[in-house]
């Protein structure tokens, strides 16, 4: 059965009455026509074709080029939640929409930070991601509209959407229904079927484990998406990894802050290089009192109890509605703690270093396993780490471990983690592209030496 969209079902539509009746009166045409042909031509004129690339240079785009799939609208353009444009903390959808993605201004960072800068902050959605690639790679300086000499194909679904929203009901068959229908939509085109899938990539705004539900019936949670077979050798950008799965490539949550050029960046580094930092770290989280050994809330007990530490409850501080509150303790806090989340990772680790605070973790995959692309290569040079067994045997040894590092030894931490500033943000781009290079730049250019790799093996 054919698709509504496709274009051979379009082609066996019959002429509507009203076309057969100007086929009828021919002199209807020639008035038409010397009215439409002249507005057309202006409108062509003042008007530039929505993102429609020039053909890429051959020096500009050394590892290739990326052709994007027109996907029909249901599998992304109508998953989005467009009457909910602001943060919502009853629903995770809102504000995905909004800005390609950004979402609105972060009017409530005003009071903290310069004019210049405070208009980079956005109330960007953390499973935005999927938009926010998606808008980005339509106006890529590698992006072309030939498939034939395309390198890699980016399939734009909006699968964290498809899926995110069916998690909490108990019909599997919902989760995967999106899924499957892509897959029968690519499998009709033939650089999918000529490849596999082995040259093509995706972005995913939901961790891994919201698509790999497991064959047993017990373990109901999450879509089937990334088990099944079609999916096997795809890569996916991701932002949380499986360890064992090389298809998987984590990249860094989307925080709120977007530059528009290599200057405000510059200008937003050096402004948290200045930043005098009187707490020697913070903890910004709540706890999750039903979870047997809950990390979070021993961090929380014991941060609340410090006189070193500056402590934000977003139990009672609303977090995620007021993003004040947690750059106000970042700022001013040499170190910021970063236990895992609902799973190993979590967004305040990038929201912790853009304020150049060093991340403490207590657990390899929260960062230094998922990200490798994006971060340093010796973890010690911008984090520290502490196990967490040691923690919950003995939350005193935190302040110990802290206080062990000299002004110096901080002071080239957090430069290292300023320096990484630029390789974790989004920035808003500006005819096509960046002026500095960005985690979406690295992301489409480590994708692209990848398969280009994998072909001449």
């Amino acid at each position: 059965m054919l698709h509504a969209y496709s274009p051979e079902l379009q082609s066996r539509r019959k002429p509507s009455k009203p076309l057969n009746f100007l086929f009828a009166h021919p002199y209807l045409w020639i008035s038409l026509a010397s009215i439409s042909i002249p507005l057309f031509i202006i409108s062509a004129v003042r008007i530039a074709p929505p993102c429609l690339p020039r053909r890429p240079a051959a020096d500009e785009c050394p590892s290739g080029t990326v052709y994007v799939y027109d996907l029909p609208f249901m599998f992304n353009h109508h998953l989005l939640l467009h009457s909910c444009t602001d943060l919502d903390n009853w629903n995770w959808q809102c504000g995905i929409a909004a800005n390609g993605g950004f979402g609105g201004r972060a009017a409530e960072l005003r009071r903290l930070l310069p004019e210049n800068l405070y208009k980079s902050w956005f109330r960007t959605n953390q499973f935005a991601l999927e938009v926010i690639f998606h808008k980005r790679i339509l106006t890529h300086k590698c992006r072309t509209l030939e498939a034939e000499s395309a390198t890699a194909f980016y399939i734009p679904f909006y699968g964290g959407l498809a899926v995110g929203k069916h998690l909490w009901k108990n019909d599997t068959a919902k989760r995967d229904r999106d899924c499957r229908m892509l897959l029968r939509w690519l499998d009709q085109h033939e650089h999918w079927k000529k490849s596999n899938g082995s040259d093509h990539f995706i972005s995913l705004a939901r961790i891994t484990w919201d698509f790999r539900r497991l064959a047993d019936p017990a373990q109901i949670w999450g879509s089937t998406f990334l088990n099944m077979p079609e999916m096997q050798r795809v890569t996916r950008f991701i932002i949380e990894k499986a360890d064992f799965d090389d298809r998987d490539v984590g990249v860094p949550y989307p925080t709120g802050f977007h530059p528009e050029s290599r200057e405000i960046l510059q200008n937003w580094q050096q402004f948290v290089r200045k930043q005098k930092r009187a707490s020697l770290y913070t903890f910004i989280g709540a706890a999750r009192e039903p979870i047997g050994r809950d990390f979070r809330g021993t961090l929380l007990t014991y941060c609340s109890n410090s006189s070193s530490c500056r402590v934000v409850d977003c139990a009672a501080a609303k977090c995620s509605a007021d993003s004040s509150v947690i750059m106000e303790s970042l700022l001013a806090s040499k170190f910021c703690l970063q236990p895992k989340g609902d799973s190993f990772t979590r967004r305040s680790v990038f929201d912790c270093m853009i304020a150049g605070s060093v991340p403490v973790f207590f657990w390899n995959q929260t960062a230094y396993d998922q990200y490798p692309w994006f971060l340093p290569g010796e973890p010690e040079s911008y984090s520290v780490y502490i196990n967490h067994e040691e923690v919950m045997n003995k939350t005193s040894v935190i302040e110990h471990v802290l206080k062990g590092y000299s002004k110096e030894e901080i002071r080239k931490k957090r430069e290292k983690v300023i320096e990484t500033i630029p390789r974790i943000v989004y920035g808003i781009q500006s005819g096509g592209s960046t002026d500095f290079e960005d985690a979406f730049d690295i992301a489409i250019d480590g994708v692209l030496q990848r398969i280009r790799k994998e072909r001449e093996l």
